[in-house]
């Protein structure tokens, strides 16, 4: 075991991003912080150190117990980090899950089944209308 692993590998094999790519990705992007600091996907960290992954609307905080660089079983993991996340945090994920759909901006994504029939209504009786009238040339 060595006393020292790079931060992206360490993401990866304690199993918080499904690849090492997203977890450098992460790093990149700033969403990864130790101390309060954006770190790079090299940083290499220390047992004892606490990393901030933010996964909105979550900020994560992990205790590194173990620095590992090789990916282990899920049964493993609680040897390699401590949930250190604030009970807020959790409390902030539950809400955002009970709005769902609530907070969708009128005109976004897909229509609802009310927009739809609102939608049927108006372009139905336009087609019908435009249906006769090409009767009506036809005829003549």
């Amino acid at each position: 075991m060595n006393d020292i692993a790079r931060i992206d590998k360490w993401l990866w094999a304690a199993r918080i991003f499904k690849t090492r790519s997203f977890a450098a990705d992460a790093c990149k992007n700033g969403r990864v912080t130790i101390k309060g600091i954006n770190v790079k996907p090299s940083h290499t960290i220390k047992a004892g150190e606490v990393v901030s992954v933010k996964k909105p609307p979550v900020t994560y905080s992990f205790k590194v117990l173990k620095t590992i660089e090789q990916r282990v079983g899920a049964k493993l993991i609680p040897e390699v980090y401590e949930n250190v996340t604030d009970a807020k945090q959790y409390e902030l994920l539950e809400m955002s899950r009970i709005s769902g759909f609530v907070d969708r901006a009128r005109g976004t994504g897909r229509p609802t089944k009310k927009d739809r029939r609102q939608i049927d209504a108006f372009v139905d009786p336009a087609l019908f209308g435009f249906e006769e009238e090409e009767d009506e040339d036809e005829i003549f």
